[in-house]
């Protein structure tokens, strides 16, 4: 799908893949027609012209998230729509395969509460979130109270008002103020910071351009240059995110170069940060952004959002899926095996044969030679318990467990696989699927 489409409740945008296309918006949208059409013929489209940029803008909201006109100065950033939806987007992505229910899609009921850092005069990220999920509330901060006074109207035009909070901060204070929220936790964090560092940073980047850019830039300073640039404002985010730690689920930011976004995973893996997730921004083919999100909670995004789009290997985080591949094997005999294998070790295991599903929860290590010969030896009986899972489960009564893996298993024809949801060891993920691997591996006729 090249374009979002409009729905009534809009739970399930997608995200923008591909270029604009502008004769099909001017089909649409009456005031994008009026200044892009003559009679049948599309016209040039200038956009050094911000009064288009504005409109595009408009028209897009309108269009695809029923979200009303924008109020903005002349003198602060109008933005494109595309990959500012994108980055919220994804942001749904790792909420919802990251909540203890281990679904993988979006819970209509779950409450969330995110904050925007930079909130701009636009308000456009709160409003893209909480025109899209209804039971999703976000705080705003800007350090500029012009932006704010526009913002804050912006939100009022679309009756947001209940569901959106802006503040005005300042340059000292802390750039994730969740104390002063009066709240004890947040679900999210985001910014799309200033990417330059000063005057002459800005200028080198746009000297270096091969083209000149596409489209006019109406920023003002104090949105597109900040000391240290993208990789300073993120790397400030980081040292506050080390203390707040599991107050936020999800700590994310938007990067303007490949470059700042290798610099802040470096940074993240100097304090051992491990469960992060990437994701390119690209929407079409032009402009490309980067956004990094990290957590020092344990649950695991599913693969495809973990590692999402087009992304060069040194920024790729620790794969969240692995895929056994077996010959000649039947779903229901891949079923059978994997269920016999995990019922005679000690963990938590729910199998549902119907769905040819299962979910492992494991406190450590319990498949290794060691593990088998303690119990062996401590003359415990083997056996895994039964769990409870979102839907329902038999042992409600059981004390909770530390998880130090959870994984969910899914067997097709020919293939099993494997999805890690919670842990924070690597090693001892891939240590149960080379586990799962040689069992499977091992075994006598396929069906």
């Amino acid at each position: 799908m090249s374009q979002p489409s409009p729905s009534k409740d809009h739970r399930e945008v997608p995200y923008y893949a591909q270029d604009i296309d502008f004769d099909d918006l001017a089909n649409r949208d009456p005031d994008w027609a009026a200044i892009t059409k003559t009679g049948k013929e599309t016209k040039w489209i200038d956009f050094q012209n911000p009064q288009i940029l504005l409109q595009l803008t408009k028209s897009l909201l309108k269009r695809d998230f029923h979200l009303a006109l924008l109020e903005l100065p002349d003198d602060r950033l109008c933005p494109p729509v595309p990959i500012r939806w994108n980055y919220v987007r994804w942001i749904q992505d790792l909420l919802d395969t990251t909540s203890d229910s281990y679904s993988d899609r979006y819970e209509p009921e779950r409450d969330v509460l995110g904050l925007d850092i930079g909130v701009g005069a636009s308000a456009i990220y709160p409003l893209l979130a909480t025109s899209t999920r209804p039971r999703w509330r976000m705080a705003g901060t800007d350090t500029d109270q012009h932006s704010l006074d526009y913002a804050r109207k912006n939100v009022h035009a679309n009756e947001l008002s209940k569901r959106v909070k802006l503040a005005l901060s300042t340059a000292d204070a802390p750039i994730i103020p969740i104390d002063k929220l009066g709240v004890d936790e947040l679900d999210f964090v985001m910014t799309n910071p200033p990417f330059y560092s000063s005057k002459a940073d800005m200028q080198a980047s746009y000297g270096a351009k091969t083209q000149p850019p596409s489209a006019i830039c109406t920023g003002s300073e104090n949105e597109m240059i900040c000391p240290g640039g993208d990789v300073g404002f993120v790397s400030r985010i980081i040292d506050e995110s080390l203390k707040l730690r599991e107050r936020v689920q999800w700590f994310t930011a938007m990067l303007g170069l490949l470059s700042s976004l290798q610099q802040i995973i470096a940074k993240l893996k100097e304090h051992n940060v491990t469960n992060f997730a990437v994701t390119a921004l690209q929407a079409g083919h032009k402009t490309k952004r980067w956004a990094v999100g990290w957590s020092f909670q344990d649950l695991r995004p599913r693969n495809d959002v973990t590692r999402h789009g087009e992304l060069v290997h040194a920024v790729l985080p620790p794969p969240t899926a692995q895929t056994i591949d077996v010959p000649l094997m039947s779903k229901e005999w891949a079923g059978e095996k994997v269920d016999q294998i995990l019922k005679d070790l000690d963990m938590r295991w729910q199998w549902r044969p119907a769905m040819s599903t299962g979910v492992m929860e494991a406190r450590e290590n319990m498949w290794s030679r060691a593990a088998r010969r303690k119990k062996k030896f401590s003359g415990s009986k083997l056996g895994s318990k039964q769990m409870t899972m979102a839907d329902g489960g038999d042992d409600e009564s059981e004390e909770e467990e530390p998880v130090a893996l959870a994984v969910k298993i899914v067997c097709a024809k020919e293939v099993v696989e494997l999805r890690w949801l919670r842990g924070t060891d690597y090693v001892l993920f891939t240590s149960f699927c080379g586990m799962l691997k040689t069992g499977l591996a091992s075994s006598g006729d396929r069906a």
